[in-house]
C-alpha cells in the first residue's frame, strides 16, 4: 500500500485505496482530516449559529467563541431563503398540510401543493409538464439512469456537476473539453450512427467558473447530429436572464432544449429538484424514475417556492441589487489583479493554483472575517484551485469592501494577483 502525500492530496485520493477495506480507508482519511486541520486548513462543516444571509455566526475550530464572518458560501442569491412572503407561505402551508407528506407520489404523497408547484416551474420556462424530486442532485441522477441505458451515450461538458456524472454510470460516456464546439462536434459525429440515444449533457451556468454554456450552439449541434440536449440552469434561475429565466433565456433557447433541470435550493431559497421536458418523457419519468418513485415526496414546506417563484417576476429589484454587487466585487478583484476567469454569473471564483496555496488562502481569508471555499481537485484540476464565492442581494457595500481588502492583505503574503506575480 502506497503512502499519501498529504500535502498534494484531495478527497479523491480516498474514495477507492487500494489493499485497503472501509474501515483502513476511512482511517487514513481521518488522518488526512486531521492534517489539514493542525494547518487550519479545514474550511468544511463549519457550524453557523445565524440564518443563511450575508454574514453568518459561526463557531470556527479550535475557537470557543463564536464570530460574525462575511459569508460568500451559499446559494441563496436573492436572499429569498429570508424574504417575509415566502417564510409566510412555508408557515401557510405546515398550518394547512402539516410537517411531511407520508408517502411516494405514487401511493398517496402527491398533494396539491407538488402539483401546483410542477405546473408553475414548467410555465416558468414556457413548458407544459415537470416533474419534482427531493433534490436537485437527484433530478440529474435520477433521471440520466432511468433515460440512458448501454445502447446509448452521454456526451457531456467536462464541468458538469458530479450529479450528472452519477446518473451516466449505466451508460456509456464522453467528456469534451468546457465550452469547446469543436471537440463536441467530434463525439456528435463519431456517435451519430453508433448509439440509440445521444444525449448532450450542459450546465446553463457553471458551477466552479461561473461562466455560460453557448446554448444557442450547443443546441444547433446536438439536433444536427441527431442527439438530445438537456441543460442544468441550478446556477442560472432567478439569476441571468432579463426576466431571471437563466441561460436559457440568455440565448432564447426555451423551444431548443429537450431537458431541463434546476434546483429549488440555490434562488429560491428552499430544497428540492425539477425535470422538465415533453409531457411523454415527463409521464415516463413519473413511473419508471425509481429515485421519484420510491422516495417521500417533498414536505409542505415547499409552498415557499410557489411564493419565490412569483417573487422573481413581482420584486425583479432583488436581481437589480444582485447584479450590482457582482459586478462591484467583480471589477474590485480585476482591478487589483486577481483572475476571475470568465465568469457572467454570481459565481466568482479567484484562481490561486496549487491546492496548497488555495487552502491557505482560505485560512487566511477566515481569519480576516470571510468564509468562502477553496476549490481543489476533483472538482476543479489539480493546477486550477481557486477561492469560490457566491455573490447574494443582500451583500452589503460593506460587505465587499472587507473581501477586497482581506484578498489585498492576503496577497501580500501569497503572492496570487498579477501584481504580486509580475
Amino acid at each position: 500500500m502506497n503512502a499519501i502525500d498529504f500535502e498534494k492530496a484531495s478527497f479523491q485520493d480516498f474514495e477507492n485505496m487500494e489493499g485497503r477495506d472501509i474501515y483502513a480507508t476511512a482511517s487514513e482519511f481521518l488522518k488526512y482530516l486531521d492534517f489539514l486541520k493542525v494547518r487550519g486548513h479545514f474550511n468544511y462543516r463549519i457550524e453557523s449559529l445565524s440564518h443563511c444571509g450575508p454574514e453568518m455566526h459561526l463557531v470556527l475550530p479550535g475557537n470557543d467563541q463564536p464570530t460574525w464572518s462575511v459569508c460568500l458560501v451559499s446559494n441563496d442569491y436573492l436572499g429569498f431563503s429570508q424574504h417575509p412572503k415566502v417564510k409566510q407561505a412555508v408557515i401557510m402551508g405546515t398550518e394547512l398540510f402539516g410537517t411531511g407528506s407520508g408517502a411516494s407520489p405514487a401511493i398517496g404523497g402527491h398533494f396539491v401543493y407538488h402539483q401546483q408547484l410542477e405546473n408553475k416551474i414548467a410555465k416558468f420556462y414556457m413548458k407544459k409538464e415537470a416533474i419534482l424530486y427531493t433534490t436537485g442532485y437527484t433530478a440529474n441522477s435520477a433521471t440520466l439512469q432511468c433515460l440512458l441505458h448501454k445502447q446509448d451515450i452521454a456526451i457531456v461538458d467536462m464541468a458538469v456537476h458530479a450529479s450528472v456524472y452519477e446518473g451516466c454510470l449505466n451508460t456509456n460516456r464522453k467528456k469534451f473539453l468546457h465550452n469547446d464546439l469543436k471537440a463536441l462536434e467530434q463525439i456528435l459525429q463519431n456517435a451519430q450512427h453508433n448509439y440509440r440515444t445521444k444525449m448532450v449533457i450542459v450546465d446553463g451556468v457553471y458551477s466552479q467558473d461561473g461562466d455560460l454554456a453557448p446554448l444557442d450552439k450547443i443546441a444547433e449541434l446536438t439536433h444536427h447530429y441527431g442527439g438530445y440536449l438537456m441543460v442544468d440552469d441550478a446556477h442560472g434561475i432567478g439569476v441571468v436572464g432579463q426576466t431571471g429565466r437563466g441561460g436559457i433565456e440568455m440565448y432564447d433557447a426555451f423551444d431548443k432544449i429537450d431537458i431541463i433541470t434546476g434546483t429549488f435550493s440555490k434562488a429560491l431559497g428552499n430544497i428540492g429538484g425539477y425535470v422538465i421536458a415533453d409531457p411523454e418523457i415527463i409521464t415516463y419519468l413519473k413511473y419508471q424514475s425509481k429515485q421519484h418513485l420510491f422516495s417521500t415526496t417533498a414536505t409542505p414546506a415547499i409552498m415557499g417556492i410557489l411564493k419565490a417563484i412569483d417573487l422573481i417576476d413581482e420584486e425583479p429589484e432583488w436581481r437589480a441589487k444582485l447584479w450590482n454587487n457582482i459586478n462591484y466585487l467583480k471589477n474590485g478583484l480585476r482591478d487589483a489583479g486577481f483572475d476571475v476567469g470568465a465568469t457572467a454569473s454570481a459565481v466568482i471564483p479567484v484562481k490561486v493554483g496549487e491546492i496548497p496555496k488555495a487552502l491557505e488562502a482560505g485560512r487566511l481569508l477566515l481569519e480576516s472575517g470571510i468564509y468562502t471555499n477553496p476549490i481543489m481537485y476533483p472538482a476543479v484540476s489539480k493546477k486550477d484551485a481557486r477561492i469560490r464565492m457566491n455573490v447574494m442581494a443582500t451583500h452589503t457595500r460593506d460587505h465587499l469592501d472587507k473581501v477586497l481588502n482581506a484578498f489585498e492583505d492576503i496577497d501580500k503574503r501569497l503572492h496570487i494577483s498579477s501584481r504580486q506575480v509580475n
